[in-house]
């Protein structure tokens, strides 16, 4: 009778944990394939272009798909070399976060932050230029918001505009900002491409996996 209930709660947990911590098939948590990657998810926080958490985001992991993961892996430890590590900004990102972004657009009153994000453009016009989208490729799972930062001190290398400003300053071949901040740019962007990732012209950071593996599935689990 004791081995019964034991096994029991043995068949509990394991249902627990497959129901209500495991992610779909094909992700995985990028800290247990980077354990020391530096995360910061801004849409976890109030630091972000709407100016409060974003739907979906329960907590501060990153999610990617293990495509993905492995690629990003090989950026990092290729960056280690010269005394420098990733910092990721975003990741996956559900469907349900992208309607936060679609329904803070309607409302053309709330622009708490737009001295941050987007002071030369009108709220209106984000979609319309291409800085926000009614589906992205980050709810495919194998896109990243990325820098690169300093290992010994942990400071971001000056890419010449802040993440996620919207703006020409985010455009990667954006001519008016310094030589340094050229040369950083040009070393994530060919770091990132070595391995296998392709930009969006628009913004520095953003990154996607070619031959990403769910080219077509825009996912909706949270983050957490």
């Amino acid at each position: 009778m004791r081995n019964k209930k034991f096994l029991c709660v043995v068949l509990f947990n394991v249902f627990f944990t497959s129901a209500f911590s495991q992610l779909p098939t094909g992700f995985v948590y990028v800290n247990d394939v980077i354990p020391d990657l530096d995360v910061e998810l801004h849409y976890h926080t109030s630091n972000n272009f709407v100016g409060k958490p974003i739907d979906g985001y329960y907590s501060n992991k990153l999610i990617l798909t293990i495509e993905a993961a492995n690629a990003l892996k090989q950026v990092h430890e290729a960056l280690q070399q010269y005394n420098l590590c990733l910092k990721i900004y975003d990741g996956y990102r559900p469907q349900q976060a992208v309607n936060h972004f679609k329904k803070w657009a309607r409302d053309l009153n709330d622009t708490i932050n737009k001295h941050i994000f987007y002071p030369n453009i009108k709220k209106r016009n984000l979609f319309k230029e291409g800085y926000i989208a009614s589906k992205s490729s980050h709810s495919r799972g194998s896109t990243v918001d990325v820098t690169i930062i300093d290992a010994n001190t942990g400071e971001a290398l000056n890419m010449g505009s802040k993440y996620d400003f919207f703006g020409k300053p985010s455009w990667v071949a954006h001519d008016g900002i310094t030589e340094q901040e050229k040369a950083n740019r040009v070393l994530l962007q060919n770091i990132m491409k070595q391995y296998g990732f392709r930009n969006y012209p628009k913004e520095w950071w953003h990154f996607t996996l070619r031959n990403e593996p769910f080219p077509n599935t825009y996912f909706n689990f949270p983050v957490k």
